[in-house]
C-alpha cells in the first residue's frame, strides 16, 4: 500500500497484509503457552506441530515464535524457504541455513558434517540449533524420514536439532499412517489451531487497527459482520478487511461502516424473466 493512501487513514502500515510487523500480531495464550515450551525444548532438542486448516494462522504462529526464538541468546534459527525441495537440495539448503558447505550426492558425509556443526553449537552454548518448516505438508516423504534420522544420535538418545513443522490437515494424515508413526511419536509440543469464534476474530481485528494506528478506521458494527462472515479463518478476515480499505481509499471514505461493505461484498442482482420470457 502507497503511502498516500496509508497517510489517508493515519496508518503506520496496512493492518491487514501479510507482512505485518511481528510486534503487532496478536499473541494468544495459546500462542504465548506455545512459544513458551518451544523455548524450553530447545534445551533438549525434538519435534513440535503446529497444526491448522488453511488461513488459521499457522503461518503467524511460526513469525512469532521465530521472532522469540531468535532473541534468545546463542539460538541458531533457520527457516526452510522450498519444503517440497527433493533430497539432494534439502542438503544444500541445511548447509545454506547452517553455514556449513555440503555435497548433496555424498549424504553420509553430509549428515557427518551437519551432526558436528550442531554438536558444536551445543556444546558452545548449551542450546539445539532450530529448524523452522512451514507448509509441512508439501514435504517429500524421504526428505521427512531423512530429517528424523539426521537429528539424533547415540541410538536416538542424544537429539541434536529442535523442527518446529507446520502444516494443515493432511501432514496429521501422514503422521497417522504406519510409514511415519516413529516421527510422530516424536512430537513433544503440539498446538492445534481450531476455527476462531467471531468474539476472537474481533479480538484480532481490533489488535490489527490499534497497531497501525487507526482504532476508529472501522465501525464496531462493521467489525461484528466481519468476523461473523470470515467463518472462523483468519485469512478471510484479513482479505475481506483490506479489500474493503482499498474500496474506501478509492471513494476516499473517511470511516469503514457496513453500507460501504454491503456496496463491495454483496453480490448483483441477477434478471429475472416474465412468463413472456421478457426481462425485468
Amino acid at each position: 500500500m502507497n503511502k498516500k493512501l496509508l497517510a489517508l487513514y493515519g496508518l503506520k502500515w496496512n493492518p491487514f497484509a501479510p507482512d505485518v510487523p511481528v510486534e503487532a500480531l496478536h499473541v494468544t495464550r495459546r500462542i504465548e503457552s506455545f512459544c513458551w515450551r518451544v523455548q524450553q525444548l530447545i534445551g533438549e532438542g525434538g519435534f513440535a506441530l503446529v497444526t491448522g486448516a488453511p488461513g488459521a494462522g499457522k503461518s503467524v504462529t511460526l513469525r512469532i515464535l521465530a521472532e522469540r526464538l531468535s532473541e534468545q541468546r546463542d539460538v541458531k534459527v533457520g527457516v526452510c524457504s522450498r519444503p517440497q525441495a527433493n533430497l539432494a537440495d534439502f542438503y544444500r539448503e541445511m548447509g545454506d541455513l547452517f553455514g556449513v558447505e555440503l555435497r548433496p550426492h555424498n549424504r553420509w558425509a553430509g549428515a557427518k558434517v551437519l551432526r558436528e556443526r550442531w554438536q558444536t553449537h551445543i556444546d558452545a552454548s548449551l542450546a539445539r540449533p532450530v529448524l523452522v518448516v512451514d507448509e509441512a505438508q508439501e514435504m517429500l516423504s524421504t526428505v521427512l524420514s531423512e530429517m528424523r534420522l539426521l537429528c539424533s544420535t547415540r541410538l536416538d538418545s542424544h537429539i541434536l536439532l529442535t523442527v518446529v513443522l507446520a502444516g494443515d490437515g493432511r501432514l496429521l494424515d501422514r503422521l497417522r499412517s504406519d510409514e511415519f508413526l516413529p516421527l510422530a511419536s516424536r512430537m513433544r509440543v503440539r498446538l492445534a489451531i481450531d476455527r476462531a469464534t467471531p468474539d476472537e476474530l474481533q479480538e484480532y481485528l481490533r489488535q490489527a487497527l490499534h497497531k497501525a494506528g487507526a482504532v476508529k478506521l472501522m465501525t464496531p458494527e462493521l467489525i461484528a459482520t466481519l468476523c461473523d462472515h470470515a467463518q472462523g479463518n483468519l485469512r478471510a478476515l484479513m482479505n475481506m478487511a483490506g479489500e474493503l480499505l482499498v474500496y474506501a481509499a478509492e471513494r476516499e471514505a473517511r470511516q469503514i461502516d457496513e453500507k460501504l461493505f454491503l456496496e463491495t461484498c454483496s453480490p448483483p442482482p441477477t434478471e429475472t424473466r416474465t412468463a413472456t420470457g421478457r426481462r425485468r
